[in-house]
């Protein structure tokens, strides 16, 4: 009788499943990139006590320092 071992293709399907959440995860980031961008951007901009100023395009906004 010969004994089944079934460690290999359990490895394989985790390896699967991690690169499929990958390739999910870096398909989201770049597709949604710009708009995480300018949240981040106008975030830090509130910390640092400047206005922010969208951008033509997701991922282009600035922060500029108020005028007075």
């Amino acid at each position: 009788m010969r004994k089944n071992n079934n460690k290999g293709q359990a490895l394989v399907e985790y390896v699967l499943i991690i690169a499929l959440i990958s390739v999910i995860a870096i398909s989201l980031v770049t597709l949604l990139g710009g708009y995480l961008k300018d949240a981040i951007t106008k975030s830090s901009c509130e910390l640092i006590g400047e206005e922010y100023v969208e951008g033509e395009k997701a991922g282009e906004g600035h922060c500029v320092k108020p005028e007075n």
